[in-house]
């Protein structure tokens, strides 16, 4: 059986390969396409403005929601350091939702020689009139892995800043100034410590860092506004700092950190290495007549090894002015985003229950 073929229409008013466009229509798609660009170009240079990375900032000028920053009156409060100078050149490393921004310096190390790059935070709090006068905690922020030539705490990606606004305002947090320096320069392990013949990492994180930070904002006198956060490498030598000088710092957040010194810069210098291993550390400031107390609050998660041995530390070392929590993050792995995890559901507020937080004016 044969079909008939179906008749072939054209639809009214469409135009043909060989029929000219009108120009009626050319002139309508030129008009909008020149009205679309001029409409443009102010949001192009707007982007422009608000893009602002690399360019030369201060933490005592006004945030970009135009909060004035704060003045700097000699401090009544005489736990209250203000910025003792030289300001350091900061540059805009990123800027947050809040607008709050990430600065990046490059500190040039008086005490241990070492020349490096710094990043640092500060909450929409230092901004605000009331704590003009007040002090803020300082948490220092250490990278696992090697942490160079970058700290990936820096990134807004990971949301250390976002966790820390977040649990201030829940009353949960200290808002916290952040600092977060490089760590392991060459790609090589350094254990946070002075391992002779090499660059002198341990006094880069005890005081370079820290001075940088005094130097720039308004800090407390004393430890209890110091505190230092680690993954993996980072959290061994923040434990490491923070059982070596009690005096300076009074916590830290060690996340899936080993407890010994494993550096094969090491070799040939066991006494230097005895005298940076946190677990001789520990026992001998657990003996120590009137030491001060320091607050170890460890992080690990359930999909990665090391559990049993921060059991064990605690077990074998936290004793008297040593004071020691494990949290474990359920399905938690050997990575930074897990541990902010935690840091969210338990472990800023625990150390924040022991540090010193700003206080506003009458």
């Amino acid at each position: 059986m044969h079909h008939r073929p179906r008749p072939k229409f054209r639809r009214r008013g469409r135009r043909t390969p060989e029929s000219p466009r009108p120009k009626w229509r050319l002139s309508l798609l030129t008009a909008f396409i020149a009205v679309l660009g001029l409409g443009a170009y102010p949001m192009v240079k707007y982007m422009d403005v608000l893009n602002d990375t690399g360019e030369p900032m201060s933490f005592s000028q006004a945030i970009p929601d135009g909060v004035p920053g704060p003045p700097l009156p000699t401090a009544a409060d005489p736990s209250v350091r203000m910025p003792t100078g030289p300001r350091a050149e900061f540059r805009t490393a990123s800027t947050l939702s809040d607008g709050t921004k990430i600065g990046v310096t490059t500190l040039h190390g008086k005490k241990s020689g070492f020349t490096g790059k710094v990043w640092v935070w500060a909450p929409k709090e230092y901004y605000e009139d009331r704590y003009r006068n007040s002090a803020f905690p300082v948490l220092l922020a250490l990278p696992g892995s090697y942490g160079y030539p970058a700290n990936y705490w820096r990134g807004p990606d990971l949301k250390l800043q976002r966790t820390i606004s977040d649990l201030v305002a829940q009353g949960r947090s200290k808002p916290f100034i952040v600092a977060m320096p490089v760590l392991n320069p060459g790609k090589r392990y350094y254990d946070g410590s002075d391992i002779p013949g090499q660059p002198k990492m341990g006094t880069w994180i005890s005081d370079d860092v820290p001075d940088l930070v005094r130097a720039n904002f308004r800090t407390f006198t004393s430890r209890d506004g110091w505190a230092i956060m680690g993954s993996s490498s980072g959290g061994f030598v923040g434990l490491k700092q923070v059982l070596q000088h009690p005096d300076r710092f009074k916590a830290v957040i060690a996340s899936g950190p080993d407890t010994r010194p494993d550096s094969p810069l090491w070799r040939g210098h066991e006494k230097e290495k005895r005298a940076n291993d946190p677990e001789r550390l520990a026992r001998r400031l657990a003996a120590r007549p009137g030491a001060p107390d320091v607050y170890l609050q460890f992080q690990i998660g359930t999909q990665e090894g090391g559990r049993a041995n921060l059991e064990r530390f605690i077990r074998q070392y936290a004793k008297g002015p040593v004071k020691a929590h494990l949290h474990v993050i359920q399905d938690g792995g050997h990575n930074a985003r897990s541990y902010i995890r935690g840091m969210r559901d338990a472990s800023l507020e625990a150390i924040s229950k022991v540090l010193r937080g700003p206080t506003p004016s009458p």
